[in-house]
């Protein structure tokens, strides 16, 4: 009695299918997606920007002194 059985699952997907339509659920899926790609993506710029950074120190000073 205390776990859900798929069909438990089936049933709730279902009411949650027929009470937010699957337009708002298909845009609700693809933002998600493009948060977490993002995220992602900003994550990879980071560990970038570091290793641009820790190769040679002070470099960043000099590339926006240079960018003036």
């Amino acid at each position: 009695m205390g776990s859900l059985s798929i069909w438990h699952w089936v049933i709730v997907l279902a009411i949650v299918v027929v009470v937010f339509g699957t337009k708002k659920l298909g845009n609700a899926g693809k933002d998600l997606g493009d948060a977490v790609r993002g995220f992602k993506d900003g994550l990879k710029g980071d560990e970038a920007a570091k290793a641009r950074n820790d190769g040679a120190p002070g470099s960043a000073e000099v590339a926006d002194k240079d960018k003036r």
